[in-house]
Order: C-alpha cells, then sequence, then structure tokens
C-alpha cells in the first residue's frame, strides 16, 4: 500500500514538474513573440496603469494575439512587471520582452523639432503649433508676452533663438523649446562675442545678431559667409547703405507676393536697407552659429557688392563697374536658360 501511495505521489510530482516545464517554455514563447507591428508605434502608459492592463491593452490593440496566460507572465518574469508611465517608441521586431524592457527603463521617446537657420519666428511658431504630442502655450499669446515667459527682454523674438534641432519627450511645452533656444543662442552670443574682431562697425552683441540674420539670408554657401559678412562690414564702415533684398522683404511683411518690384526698393520701412543707413531696428531671421561667427570675424578683404552668380553661389566685387559686369552676365544667364 505504502509502495502505491508512493508510485503515485512520484507521478503526480512529475506530472507537476512536466506541467511546470511545459508551461515555462510557453510563457518563454509568449515573451519572446514579436510584437504584430508593420511600421514604427508610438504607445502611451498612463500613470498608475498596472502591468496586467497594459498586457491587456497591447491585446486589444492588436499588437499581441490573445493568450490566456497573459495573467501569469508577472509571475514567471517579476523583473519585467515593474513597467513606468510615459510615451514609448514600438518598431517592428520588437519582442513582448523587449518592449517591456524598454517600459522599466522610463527612457521615454525622443521627438524632435527642427528650425531651419534663416526662418522667422511666425514660421517657428507654425512648427510648434503642427509638432505632435507638445502642449500648446505659446498660440493665445503676443510675441511680447511669450518673450518675457521665456525670460527673454526684448519684445521681439527675432533673431533670438537659435536654429537648429530640438528634443523633447510628450507633454513639454513650446515655451520650453523656445527658452532652450533662446539659452543656447544667448550661450553662443555669450562665447563668440569676446572673440571678435577689432573696430567693427558693431556696438553690441544684438547688432551682431541683426548683421548674423543679413548673413544666413544672403548666402547658404558655407564657404561665403566670411566673404559676404565682409562686404556688409566695408559697407557700414564707408556709410553706404547695406541695399540687401532681404531686408527690403522683412519690412514689406504680409505685402510680399514673391517678387520686389522697383517701387518696393524705393518705399521706406524701417527695414528697407535701400532707403535707410545701418543696421535694421531687429534680425530679419533667425541666425545660425556659423553665421553669427561671420558677423563677428569677417573676411579681410576689400568687397562692397555681390551678385547672385547662377549656380548657387556669388560674384564679388570692390568697385561698382565690376558689380554691373556681374549683374548683367547673371541677367544674360538668366535669359539664356529660359
Amino acid at each position: 500500500m505504502v509502495k502505491r501511495v508512493t508510485l503515485l505521489l512520484l507521478s503526480v510530482i512529475a506530472l507537476a514538474c512536466a506541467g511546470y516545464i511545459y508551461l515555462t517554455k510557453c510563457m518563454e514563447q509568449y515573451v519572446n513573440q514579436a510584437l504584430i507591428l508593420d511600421k514604427e508605434r508610438i504607445y502611451t502608459i498612463e500613470p498608475g496603469a498596472s502591468f496586467n492592463r497594459v498586457l491587456s491593452e497591447l491585446t486589444s490593440e492588436k499588437l499581441l494575439e490573445p493568450n490566456q496566460l497573459t495573467s501569469l507572465v508577472h509571475r514567471f518574469y517579476p523583473q519585467l512587471a515593474e513597467v513606468k508611465a510615459g510615451t514609448y517608441l514600438l518598431i517592428p521586431t520588437m519582442t513582448l520582452k523587449q518592449a517591456l524592457e524598454l517600459f522599466q527603463t522610463g527612457k521615454e521617446h525622443q521627438f524632435a523639432i527642427t528650425f531651419v537657420e534663416g526662418s522667422t519666428f511666425s514660421e517657428w511658431l507654425e512648427s510648434l503649433q503642427q509638432a505632435p504630442h507638445l502642449d500648446h502655450k505659446a498660440q493665445n499669446m503676443t510675441e511680447a508676452q511669450i518673450a518675457q515667459s521665456i525670460g527673454v527682454k526684448q519684445n521681439k523674438l527675432e533673431g533670438l533663438l537659435l536654429a537648429e534641432t530640438y528634443h523633447y519627450t510628450v507633454g513639454t511645452s513650446d515655451l520650453d523649446i523656445l527658452k532652450r533656444a533662446a539659452n543656447k543662442l544667448q550661450q553662443v552670443l555669450d562665447d563668440q562675442w569676446p572673440l571678435r574682431q577689432k573696430n567693427l562697425p558693431l556696438d553690441s552683441p544684438y547688432e551682431a545678431l541683426i548683421l548674423a540674420s543679413i548673413i544666413e539670408k544672403e548666402t547658404a554657401v558655407e564657404s561665403e559667409r566670411e566673404r559676404v559678412a565682409a562686404v556688409f562690414v566695408n559697407r557700414l564702415n564707408k556709410r553706404m547703405r547695406l541695399q540687401t533684398d532681404p531686408t527690403v522683404i522683412y519690412g514689406m511683411g504680409d505685402k510680399y507676393d514673391g517678387n520686389i518690384r522697383k517701387k518696393d526698393l524705393r518705399t521706406p520701412t524701417p527695414y528697407n536697407t535701400y532707403t535707410i543707413f545701418g543696421l535694421p531696428p531687429t534680425p530679419i531671421a533667425m541666425p545660425g552659429k556659423a553665421s553669427i561667427k561671420a558677423a563677428l570675424n569677417p573676411e579681410d578683404s576689400r568687397y562692397l557688392y555681390f551678385v547672385a552668380s547662377g549656380d548657387g553661389g556669388h560674384v564679388f566685387s570692390k568697385t561698382l563697374a565690376e558689380h554691373n559686369r556681374a549683374v548683367r552676365a547673371y541677367l544674360k544667364q538668366l535669359r539664356s536658360n529660359k
């Protein structure tokens, strides 16, 4: 009798062990299954969400096949059960285990917004409005209110934000990004202003930003920036009008339709450098670091003019006669391309 009981007990234990081993393998297969994804997917775990709720949501959103083992995962893999609230990026080929390990880290997905060098503050606001997962606080604020909110003393933000790519997580406010951009711009200016050439016709770092913004709008060719800067510095030193089209366009505002006419060049605005001497009152765009450096360290040359070359660059001249020949050559090239 004892022998039978012993054999029966051993059989039960063996079956239990076999069942546990089988269940363990099933659980291993379950957590190592690939998520059902054909493209990247943003997934958010809300604050307070439990581990089982996360698995239930992944199943209900058809990222996992329904399985009766779901409720047992935390028992077999307790180390994966501590998920943290946040927004995460799920990618094709990612397994459930890899996703759960990601949820453990709390490292939320970083979204990116890029502001192009030479763009304007109004264009920045449009980009921010279209950016996903941002807290849009600036949309009902005036420019002066935004400036005050992000710690900028000027009421006008043009030229006071550094154009580059900024990363953010879900819930970041647009004001946070603008403040970071303002701080980065100020840091660049603080670093570069002490390194400026002597005897520049610039009385303040703000004037350097104004000049840098004009350089930014006039050329996208890296090798030309210091030479373009030299042209404007030389003209300022000679009290010549800058006569740069981007300032005219900026001063026209919404009236600009893509073309500048002779009457536009003659119509006075605070920004029309065909009618005013010196720099306009504010920057006309957001400069990058390269243009700021060029404004403070222009090329040592005597160029006073430049015109488009027709191949993306410019032809620089020291005299008006040379410049006029370059303009005629450019116009001839334009006509021949039609």
